[in-house]
């Protein structure tokens, strides 16, 4: 099915605002586009104030934001690696990257691809480079993946906080600092507002290949055994590409609006925002109704209010874990090698946004 627009024009924004600039080829390269496509977004977003437009090349209007930038001294850069293609971990590029320039600090910025491993050389580029901190948000695609890293990660000589990645109690990296979103938190929201709603039967849809998604996906189970007024409920992949966990039983790879007919569920919580939006396209194509037969939440808010039906979603403070983790480094920076105090592990809530996707279940009238 095609990306919405806006998600997509979301994207050329992020990968910008990443880069500073990007090519137009680039840009529709990477977003698997024309680049007839990427001109017509970067057009509109240049006309909205957005972005900047050159000859074949887009430039980020953050770099005009009036931040207060001091040269950074040698020594004094701190690099930042997060994983390609993630829109929802760029926020968080973003908030972080307001603080450590408003205290001097040039930002390295560092884009891993999509295969496993791909952060350590990064990181280790960085430092030959003189990096003197490191922010970083490892892809993790698998468990496997994450405890591969533990070692290196847990050998570095210089302050690094993880950003929106909690390992495991006991742990090689349970002694990291780390900034993350308390999901556990976010599903309790999501479940809470669909039981007060009266819906008692619902479909729980997640990836299943970073540890956001595999955090969530537990999340969910626990709190909707936990809860008395759940009647039923079950768990599967949100999109046949976001498995790396398995295996996985047929339920848990079942087409969603299928298994919501199997539950007799009256309500869906989806990660992320596309998958929503999508299922609700989906849904209208076989005749259900949302929210009158089916109420839809949303797991992310990116672009989860952009869609003809808007959803209610919830929202992880994204920016606010890069401004935290940013703020943890430059206490580690800033004090005598060895004295910066205790590991620190820090959690923020997510917010429920209640918008047009959910509604009092009333046996399917309006």
């Amino acid at each position: 099915m095609r990306e919405p627009v806006e998600l997509r024009r979301q994207r050329i924004l992020a990968a910008v605002a990443a880069r500073g600039s990007a090519r137009v080829s680039d840009l529709a390269a990477e977003l698997q586009v024309s680049v007839v496509t990427v001109r017509r977004d970067v057009e509109e977003l240049a006309r909205e104030g957005r972005l900047r437009r050159g000859h074949g090349v887009v430039r980020s209007t953050l770099a005009a934001q009036d931040l207060p930038v001091t040269p950074a001294p040698d020594g004094d850069t701190v690099a930042v690696v997060v994983p390609e293609r993630h829109t929802y971990l760029y926020e968080s590029l973003h908030g972080a990257r307001s603080v450590l320039e408003a205290a001097g600090k040039r930002v390295a910025l560092h884009i891993a691809p999509q295969v496993t491993g791909a952060e350590r050389p990064l990181v280790e580029r960085a430092l030959a480079d003189g990096a003197a901190g490191v922010l970083l948000a490892p892809r993790w695609r698998t468990r496997a993946d994450e405890e591969g890293d533990y070692a290196w990660l847990a050998a570095l000589d210089v302050p690094a906080v993880l950003m929106e990645r909690r390992p495991p109690p006991g742990s090689g990296l349970h002694a990291m600092d780390s900034v993350c979103s308390d999901h556990g938190y976010g599903a309790h929201l999501a479940v809470r507002h669909l039981v007060e709603l009266g819906h008692r039967r619902m479909v729980f849809a997640t990836r299943d290949d970073s540890p956001t998604a595999r955090t969530l996906r537990s999340a969910f189970a626990r709190t909707a055994d936990a809860h008395p007024l759940v009647e039923e409920w079950a768990w599967t992949l949100s999109a046949p590409e976001a498995g790396q966990d398995g295996p996985y039983t047929a339920e848990e790879t079942a087409e969603l609006s299928a298994l919501l007919r199997k539950v007799g569920a009256t309500a869906a919580v989806l990660h992320g925002d596309v998958d929503a939006l999508m299922l609700v396209q989906q849904l209208a194509d076989n005749g259900v109704r949302v929210p009158q037969d089916c109420s839809v939440v949303a797991y992310d808010d990116v672009v989860a209010g952009l869609g003809t039906t808007p959803l209610t979603a919830v929202a992880p403070p994204k920016g606010e874990v890069g401004r935290a983790a940013a703020e943890l480094l430059l206490q580690r920076l800033d004090a005598p090698r060895g004295s910066g105090g205790p590991v620190r592990r820090v959690e923020l809530l997510p917010v429920l946004s209640v918008r047009g996707s959910t509604r009092r279940w009333a046996g399917g009238s309006d």
